[in-house]
């Protein structure tokens, strides 16, 4: 078999990604499904070696990552004002999915034990926020499930991975307390908690410290790595810890560093993003064909039925979880009816729908040990992983391919909420600005002209801000229109020499920033 230098790899992998995000953009598939397809057809390649899935790879190199930013991008305000649906979610749903499906396992294996069981219970309770995001954040979908779904997907991989470590500890070693594994789950959360905020409270230090935005940027991609590597090592939830020091640090983060540092930040946090999920579902993709290819053909439909029974199982608990967890709040708790908005019934679907499993599942299904304290083979290990691709494979096509026409078929109203808050908050800065404005024309290095041309500008501003007439979306289109057209026009007078490239760089750089503020900052 031909031996490929990394570089082709590279190169390989960065062409199926491009051409597979391009095709998604004209098809009415979601791109994550697209990649695992693209995988699947990888490891169809004649020649083409398959690794071995690493769990530990998965787990240090894409999730620390990837849950930072989620937490890192996460409303801190929203997230408390949902805290509540967000934890029965997380918490007391994995706990539930993890119930009926260790009973299930035990229905159609008799010989399982209840450790294995609700070990298989953890790996495929929670869903995997890449492909929800990827599907949700695209199409007009209420703010409050966006968060509620985001929330969730933070938390839900903490609860579960706590809970399969017991249950595999109990399979292994044979021995099992309740009362050891509450306790764990409530120590293993709050330490890992501390530790993510310690580590966002050094990186903060250092940040303030530093006046390189580019080392600061690397600083920021180191950060979600230590601390993963400070709760792995305190046995405590490193998922937990990622999450609490991406809030932490974004709390401070305006504070802490300048323009072009937040600038840079976020450009190569999001590519970042999009490398590891690209990745994520294209790993996917290539796992499902060796992993089912080990299957001994006799099996292969059996083990195929019972993990498309499996994922019935808990796409059915959840579909009957959330209508529960959103109305037993208001029957029991006059507080709850009064402060929390009230839901409506398509909002509720939706989130009881958006349940697929990803990367999360697979690498905790491989990473069982294989064999127990007594040296004996660890029990249905092999039927777990098949079982894991299928309920992953499930719920990625019947769920996923369907989220999308589901959504657009509810036609949810536009929400305004967001654009009152930043024209509120863009008026209450120019106000202030203004105010430091008038304090600085007092100063004797001040020139007038100077204030009264900032003077104008400011006024100009807020004027703009205070006009309610037309429709935000119109003037989007005619500010767009409008910057497309002043681009070309340098462009055009770079060609014919009027201007240089580096004055051609500078411009369109403003007016770039220009479009990504008034929201046109994808169309060319």
């Amino acid at each position: 078999m031909p031996q490929f230098p990394p570089i082709v790899f590279a190169i390989a992998f960065a062409t199926v990604v491009v051409a597979v995000t391009a095709i998604a953009r004209r098809l009415p598939v979601p791109t994550p499904i697209l990649q695992v397809l693209a995988g699947f057809a990888l490891g169809l390649v004649p020649g083409v070696a398959i690794p071995a899935i690493d769990a530990d790879l998965v787990f240090f190199v894409f999730l620390p990552p990837v849950l930072w930013a989620a937490a890192f991008f996460t409303s801190l305000r929203d997230f408390s004002a949902n805290r509540r649906p967000i934890a029965l979610l997380a918490i007391g749903l994995v706990l539930a999915t993890s119930a009926a499906v260790a009973i299930a396992a035990r229905m159609l294996f008799p010989g399982m034990s209840w450790p294995v069981a609700v070990a298989l219970g953890a790996i495929v309770s929670p869903p995997d926020a890449v492909a929800a995001a990827a599907i949700v954040s695209r199409l007009p979908v209420p703010r409050r499930v966006v968060v509620i779904l985001e929330g969730e997907s933070l938390v839900n991989d903490a609860s579960a991975l706590i809970l399969y470590r017991s249950a595999v500890a109990a399979a292994v070693t044979g021995a099992f307390s309740w009362g050891e594994s509450v306790v764990r789950f409530f120590l293993d959360a709050g330490v890992g908690v501390l530790v993510g905020i310690l580590v966002a409270w050094l990186v903060l230090r250092i940040l303030r410290w530093s006046h390189d935005a580019m080392a600061e940027t690397l600083l920021t991609l180191a950060a979600p790595y230590v601390a993963w590597l400070a709760a792995e090592s305190l046995h405590v939830s490193a998922v937990l810890s990622c999450v609490a020091g991406g809030v932490y640090l974004r709390r401070h983060f305006s504070s802490a560093v300048a323009p072009m540092s937040r600038l840079n930040n976020r450009s190569v946090w999001d590519l970042v993003v999009f490398v590891l999920n690209a990745a994520i579902f294209l790993l996917l993709g290539v796992q499902f064909r060796a992993l089912l290819a080990a299957v001994p053909a006799g099996t292969m439909l059996s083990l195929l039925r019972d993990g498309v029974l499996i994922a019935l199982v808990a796409i059915v608990v959840r579909l009957l979880w959330v209508p529960i967890a959103t109305a037993l709040p208001g029957l029991v708790s006059r507080r709850a009816r009064r402060n929390e908005p009230k839901p409506t019934k398509r909002g509720v679907f939706l989130v009881a729908w958006t349940s697929m499993r990803g990367i999360v599942s697979l690498a905790t299904a491989l990473a069982l040990p294989p064999v127990l304290a007594s040296g004996a083979p660890f029990p249905y290990r092999g039927e777990i992983i098949v079982i894991t691709v299928s309920v992953i494979l499930v719920t990625l096509v019947v769920q996923g391919l369907t989220l999308a026409p589901i959504i657009r078929a509810f036609r949810f109203a536009p929400e305004t909420s967001h654009h009152l808050e930043a024209r509120t908050a863009r008026l209450e800065a120019s106000r202030r600005g203004a105010e430091v404005l008038d304090d600085l024309s007092r100063e004797e290095w001040v020139d007038e002209r100077d204030v009264e041309w900032l003077r104008n500008e400011l006024r100009d501003r807020i004027r703009l801000l205070e006009h309610h007439a037309g429709e935000p979306e119109g003037r989007r289109r005619l500010r767009g229109a409008m910057l497309r057209a002043e681009r070309r026009m340098l462009v055009r007078l770079r060609n014919e020499g009027a201007i240089s490239d580096d004055v051609l760089r500078e411009l369109e750089q403003e007016l770039d920033l220009e479009a990504v503020r008034v929201g046109v900052g994808e169309e060319r």
